[in-house]
């Protein structure tokens, strides 16, 4: 029986750190304002001359690293984002060409902030398939541009990182279960209206967002999502060593936590220090616990996200 494992991991965050204040003095907001919300502090912004694939690359190769894994070894390469450097060729090719190396599956995933669960979801199922043995899965977003910096509802919520795991195949478990789900009918409450015609931005190029209603959908989906993937492998929730769900909001991450009858001390928070990086968020969540040292070997881990679609999933993983 073939499985898939996660090996190494690695992150990145742009080094232009814009903190709660520094948005108090170019709109009406305040720092308490933003964190009693959100519980964010800060976030990071790319630099004009850093895109999505640039980003990935940095925490491409800090995963590798990890791993103890070369570049010449990765056979598949799949890129969660929802900010693309180009229409095409696809960010994971422009990755691909930053690594170095040539022939390998490389293609890009759109499930906005599940992109890196449905990513890794996918790319379990390509390497117990037997088609490939490495795999790096990376999330990578600029959403400073894509925020409507007038609108503080929205701008004071997102920034800017990469995250990426190498998975390899291996004859023990690693990741036990995953599920995947969307709804399109919720299209409504999260969404970048515009799109390209001839060359150029349409309709609303902005994100935009009912935060109510977003908050209510998001909880109900994180707690069933996590329950069906803990029954597809035969798990109870107390056998989940660290919860990490997408960090978007810190009272979407209690509330989860709550619902699924998981203690504090076993979620894992890192929205205030970098915002919702979409696709990004739950690598870099990983990726910090695993240096820190709170993830250690043999230690359950739930992955999940939820974004603007609505997409939602999970994926459980011994470590």
């Amino acid at each position: 029986m073939i499985y898939s494992r996660i090996t190494g991991s690695g992150s990145y965050l742009p080094a232009n750190v814009v903190s709660n204040d520094d948005l108090a003095k170019r709109m009406d907001t305040s720092d308490e304002w933003i964190r009693s919300r959100t519980g964010i502090r800060q976030r990071h912004i790319a630099a004009a001359d850093e895109t999505s694939s640039s980003l990935a690359f940095e925490a491409s190769k800090a995963a590798l690293a990890s791993a103890g894994v070369g570049a010449q070894n990765v056979d598949l390469i799949i890129v969660a984002t929802s900010t693309p450097d180009f229409i095409f060729p696809s960010t994971a090719c422009l990755l691909q060409a930053k690594l170095g190396i040539k022939g390998c599956a490389a293609f890009d995933l759109q499930a906005v902030c599940s992109g890196f669960v449905y990513a890794l979801a996918t790319a379990d199922l390509f390497i117990r398939s037997g088609q490939h043995r490495c795999a790096l899965i990376v999330g990578a977003e600029v959403f400073s541009r894509i925020l409507d910096w007038n609108d503080r509802g929205t701008c004071v919520l997102f920034g800017d990182g990469a995250g990426a795991v190498v998975l390899q195949a291996d004859d023990k478990p690693g990741i036990m279960a995953s599920a995947l789900h969307a709804d399109g009918s919720h299209a409504g409450i999260l969404s970048v209206a515009g799109s390209v015609c001839g060359g150029k931005a349409t309709g609303d190029p902005f994100l935009r967002m009912d935060g109510p209603a977003v908050f209510k959908f998001a909880v109900r989906v994180l707690d069933e999502v996590a329950r069906e993937t803990l029954a597809k492998c035969g798990q109870r929730v107390e056998d989940v060593d660290w919860l990490i769900p997408h960090q978007a909001n810190l009272r979407i991450l209690e509330s989860t936590a709550k619902r699924l009858g998981l203690p504090p001390e076993k979620l894992i928070v890192t929205v205030d220090r970098h915002g919702n990086t979409s696709a990004a968020s739950v690598p870099l969540a990983l990726d910090l616990a695993i240096r820190d040292g709170r993830i250690k070997s043999g230690h359950k881990v739930m992955l999940q996200g939820v974004g603007g679609g609505f997409t939602w999933g999970a994926v459980l993983v011994q470590m």
